[in-house]
């Protein structure tokens, strides 16, 4: 059960690095966000995919650009990550 959410934080972490790069040089293509952040084409393909279907990055004829949803995932996010660490360090302390 904790190996199957170690393995999506990491899956969301790629994620939101996809995010911040396609942010810091927007249009970009799969080619270079691959070169950018030293993975395989299939997984920022794969990752770009998941963010253009929830709203995140569009797809242009030059390459991905971020939406104003991906703005509102990032000025969230430090509040949204603090949560969920209490969540799990909740959690934790209810077993030791």
């Amino acid at each position: 059960m904790l190996d199957k959410l170690a393995s999506e934080i990491d899956l969301m972490g790629r994620h939101l690095d996809v995010i911040r790069a396609v942010l810091a040089h927007e249009p970009i293509g799969i080619l270079k966000l691959s070169e950018c952040l030293h993975l395989p084409h299939h997984r920022v393909r794969y990752s770009l995919r998941v963010l253009e279907h929830n709203g995140y990055i569009h797809a242009t004829p030059a390459g991905a650009v971020v939406t104003p949803r991906a703005h509102e995932l990032l000025d969230d996010l430090d509040d949204r990550l603090d949560i969920l660490a209490e969540q799990i360090l909740s959690m934790k302390n209810k077993h030791t």
